[in-house]
């Protein structure tokens, strides 16, 4: 099994691999060096997570319908192709806006849909798979061990991202987004060789999964109090995580006056304390509630938020520095944490359609998170007159929004959750047997 884990780690790598140039260098870029809106970058940034509603379909088809024997090995690579390919052009398509707006628009669109698909095919696949191979109690160590294996690939990325392209130019920023992309999918079919059964190895039960209708899917859900408090608090806390992507660099070149090399170097600070958090997780693993680990990652989390805030305000780049580490940290803590509990909030025959619909929650939190970030920036920005405290009040609401997470996150109980799922369950078998 730990080959296994791996394999399942070096496609989640290369997935986190073709988001780091999109969301971190690309956005400094359009923003900073180009002067384009964060309103448009972030509306830009925000169109893949636009079709985030398909991973519940993605699935649900993957549960009941498999491609040449396999259920989720085609749709995973698939996605890979379309990441890679929408790293390749973004950086071409940043130029085209600037010199031919509505052209490269349309350009962008294309680019940014194709990775956003990418993702979606690829990351509910992947994580159906993780937890079908993994079994119950191995869901953690798999856990574990993917997503350190995607910091370590997030730090990498982002320190041959700096040296890369130290300052802006077209040609070097091609060359580096065109040698992530490369790196990304040669990890990712690495990861896919032989580590799929075949369907007829696999059994996954699909009497109820193929009577769902989208409706009925969406139904399953909300029917359950327990995942729709879990949904919404999925939606707060990604939203403020994850939002934060598209404004730290620009915020580091527009409050301590950073260069590109510097502000590339952001991801791979943070990774790196992600990292150690992972290790600390791994540790308390069996020994403290996830639900506890959860909860000390989103404080530290928020605390990162809050000192970064201050460093805006005082404008001290040492704090700023701190904040990072914080959140950085506070992630790595919540990720582990918050993921093995998702984990646990499905049902063996739907799992497709509950990570799915997790999947679904989580690119919508990007979607909130990122729109809020540029368009809340912008006006901050024109009712102040000044471009820093656009940045500052979006920090500010990242903050409240993890805080009314912590809050929610007390409500989650997973025996409450698979009580109500066998409910249900013996409600639709009851149901079926009377038609």
């Amino acid at each position: 099994m730990f080959l296994k884990r791996v394999q399942l780690g070096l496609i989640h790598t290369a997935v986190a691999m073709t988001l780091v140039p999109i969301n971190s260098t690309l956005n400094r870029v359009m923003i900073y060096e180009l002067g384009l809106s964060k309103t448009l970058v972030t509306l830009l940034a925000i169109a893949p997570y636009l079709l985030a509603p398909v991973q519940v379909l993605i699935g649900s088809f993957s549960d009941r319908r498999p491609i040449l024997g396999y259920r989720r090995t085609p749709l995973i690579l698939l996605g890979l192709i379309l990441c890679t390919l929408g790293v390749i052009v973004s950086p071409q398509v940043a130029v085209l806006i600037d010199e031919n707006f509505a052209l490269g628009l349309l350009a962008a669109l294309l680019a940014f849909g194709a990775w956003g698909m990418g993702y979606n095919f690829s990351a509910v696949s992947y994580l159906s798979l993780a937890s079908q191979l993994s079994g119950e109690k191995g869901r953690s160590r798999t856990v574990a061990v993917m997503f350190t294996m995607m910091i370590l690939g997030i730090i990498g990325t982002g320190i041959a991202l700096s040296w890369l392209v130290p300052t802006y130019s077209p040609e070097a920023l091609e060359r580096g987004f065109r040698i992530v992309a490369g790196s990304a999918l040669t990890l990712g079919l690495l990861g896919l060789i032989r580590l799929e059964p075949r369907s007829s190895e696999i059994v996954i039960p699909t009497a109820r999964a193929e009577r769902y209708s989208v409706r009925e899917m969406t139904a399953t859900i909300t029917a359950n109090p327990v995942a729709r408090i879990f949904f919404v608090y999925l939606l707060l806390l990604l939203a403020a995580l994850l939002g934060q992507d598209v404004l730290l660099e620009p915020f580091g070149a527009q409050a301590f006056g950073m260069d590109l090399e510097q502000t590339s170097r952001f991801v791979s600070i943070m990774g790196t304390f992600t990292l150690l958090a992972f290790a600390l997780a791994g540790a308390l693993e069996g020994r403290v509630a996830k639900r506890i680990v959860a909860q000390t990652g989103n404080l530290t989390a928020l605390a990162g938020f809050l000192t970064i805030l201050v460093s805006g305000i005082l404008g001290w780049s040492g704090i700023f520095y701190l904040g990072l580490v914080l959140l950085g940290f506070g992630t790595g803590l919540s990720t582990v944490a918050n993921l093995s509990l998702m984990f646990d909030l499905t049902v063996p025959e739907q799992v497709g359609l509950y990570i799915g619909a997790w999947g679904f929650s989580n690119g919508l939190s990007r979607l909130t998170g990122l729109f809020l970030a540029g368009v809340v920036a912008d006006l901050g920005t024109q009712l102040t007159g000044s471009a820093l405290t656009g940045y500052l009040i979006v920090f500010g609401i990242e903050a409240a929004m993890i805080f009314s997470a912590a809050l929610l996150l007390s409500r989650i109980d997973v025996g409450a959750f698979r009580r109500r799922a066998a409910e249900l369950s013996l409600a639709e078998k009851a149901a079926m047997a009377s038609d």
